[in-house]
């Protein structure tokens, strides 16, 4: 499987979902609540046909979990295969805010070994094929992340998904000398911890598996880590699909 391949032909899919999900935007969407009380759009459904329909094309024998269809998600013997989130940060996109996300996670043999992520109201795009190679489009640019130069972070700034931080995540901060955060609510949090603008995040068990694979490849990719607050690796495919708890930390703090 040639990972480079398979992402480099992704990535102008993405923008174009991005551009997608701008333009239906701006006509004004199409909202409903679902079965577990959170909000979903028809942006969300037409960024995920689209998305599904690359992505079936370019890799037919591999099976996708998306949050907006119920295939694949009883399927407990998954080790190969893709995990979309066609918007992440619904909230955000309903409401004309810029922090959403969208999302394709490969996943082989239980780990995250690709990514991509578009950020388009913030003309961002993200993606990674293995260990020193993460990158960020931007501007006509394209940036190593993996090559950007570490240095030395005295008071450490990180992101975190609410304002009131729980105390077993104050205690983390604590040990490891987190002295600022800020609130950020979409995988976006994953690129800017591999972009170095943000040294890490740390949440507990919440989430489901298409929330963070992307952003996971892309952040590991870069010379971040990823693991749970007993420093274990995430594996993918679990039942329910649900997150264990979850530290990131970019290369300047390992």
């Amino acid at each position: 499987m040639n990972l480079k391949s398979i992402v480099e032909s992704l990535i102008e899919c993405l923008l174009e979902a991005g551009d997608l999900a701008l333009q239906l935007r701006e006509k004004g969407l199409e909202k409903k609540i679902k079965p577990d009380n959170t909000p979903v759009s028809n942006g969300d459904l037409e960024v995920n046909k689209l998305i599904s329909n690359q992505i079936s094309g370019i890799t037919p024998n591999l099976p996708i979990i998306s949050e907006e269809t119920s295939e694949n998600k009883d399927n407990l013997n998954l080790k190969n295969f893709w995990l979309i989130d066609p918007i992440d940060g619904t909230y955000d996109y309903i409401n004309n805010l810029e922090e959403f996300t969208i999302n394709a996670g490969l996943i082989i043999n239980n780990k995250p070994v690709a990514g991509l992520i578009n950020a388009p109201a913030k003309k961002r795009m993200f993606y990674s094929y293995g260990k020193g190679n993460s990158f960020e489009l931007s501007n006509n640019k394209k940036i190593n992340l993996s090559n950007l130069p570490s240095k030395k972070i005295e008071n450490l700034k990180f992101i975190s998904y609410s304002t009131k931080i729980k105390p077993e995540i104050q205690k983390i901060y604590d040990d490891l000398g987190v002295k600022e955060n800020i609130r950020m609510k979409s995988s976006l949090k994953f690129c800017v911890v591999a972009a170095g603008e943000y040294d890490g995040y740390v949440a507990e068990p919440r989430a489901y598996e298409w929330d963070i694979a992307a952003g996971h490849a892309i952040l590991e990719h870069s010379g971040g880590s990823v693991t749970d607050f007993e420093g274990n690796k995430i594996l993918y495919g679990k039942k329910n699909l649900k997150n264990p708890s979850i530290i990131l930390k970019n290369k300047n703090i390992l």
